[in-house]
């Protein structure tokens, strides 16, 4: 049985959860029916990744949510309450637009890769947080929009994700029409890596999280770390982080075990930490 922690006890199973279930840990937004990124929930979200950072122990993160909304992206109600603020809101927008680009911020920082486990709508804000992972994986019931421009708010916070996550043009359709678009075009847009039934989503990710979390945990930080410093740097800049991340790569204890299994047709003993 995996070890359950809630955060934020504003009812009974708290806005997040955090399961361990051995090198894999599970986060899950509990904030039915549409998982909406209130300030509580973000602030809960923001405590979960912050645990799993120091957790050398964790090898994997997969980010889920319970009911049939992934995420439907900023609490609106809440945002609209604040109008009658004598700024106008524009001190509570910005502090709410901040929490949510340091989730992303810390997803993006987290020595572990993050997987989305999506069943359901994944809209503004939720979309910006599949987008933000690592990985993702979706039912092919699962549906994507940043319908920001429908009610007069472009999703440009949304937009950052995104475009680093679908072609610049893919994801300018999907910002400037803020139509919703399917599982597969999804895929196609580079937003999801898989599509699977619903009945299978469950099984499917933690599979895929157990093949991951079966790697060296050290290549896997130092990986991650690379591949997210050279994005979108020039050729020549992107080559030097490489090089510099390979060398450190190498004087790593799980390197000299790994090459040391390989060339001796052995299974490798990979640190725990």
């Amino acid at each position: 049985m995996a070890d359950v922690v809630s955060f934020r006890k504003e009812e009974p199973a708290g806005l997040v959860r955090i399961e361990r279930q051995g090198p894999v840990v599970r986060i899950t937004l509990n904030n039915p029916p549409a998982n909406a990124l209130s300030i509580a929930v973000m602030e809960a979200l923001g405590d979960a990744l912050d645990v799993v950072a120091g957790d050398e122990a964790t090898r994997v993160v997969v980010l889920a949510s319970t009911g049939k909304v992934f995420s439907a992206g900023h609490d609106l109600k809440e945002m609209t309450a604040r109008r009658t603020d004598e700024d106008g809101g524009r001190a509570f927008f910005e502090k709410t637009m901040r929490m949510a680009a340091d989730i992303m911020l810390k997803i993006a920082a987290l020595p572990q890769p993050v997987v989305a486990e999506i069943d359901g709508l994944a809209t503004a804000a939720g979309c910006q947080l599949v987008a933000s992972c690592d990985l993702a994986i979706c039912t092919d019931t699962s549906t994507f929009c940043t319908p920001g421009v429908n009610i007069g708010l472009f999703c440009s916070t949304p937009m950052v994700a995104v475009t680093r996550a679908a072609h610049p043009k893919q994801a300018m359709e999907m910002l400037l029409t803020g139509e919703t678009i399917d599982a597969s075009t999804a895929k196609d847009f580079g937003l999801v890596n898989r599509i699977v039934p619903q009945q299978y989503l469950r099984q499917v990710v933690d599979k895929y999280a157990a093949v991951i979390a079966s790697k060296s945990p050290q290549a896997l930080r130092i990986g991650k770390a690379a591949f997210r410093a050279q994005a979108g740097l020039p050729l020549a800049e992107a080559y030097d982080v490489a090089v510099a991340a390979m060398a450190d790569n190498m004087l790593v204890d799980d390197a000299k075990e790994g090459i040391g299994a390989f060339l001796g047709k052995r299974m490798p003993e990979w640190r725990q930490k």
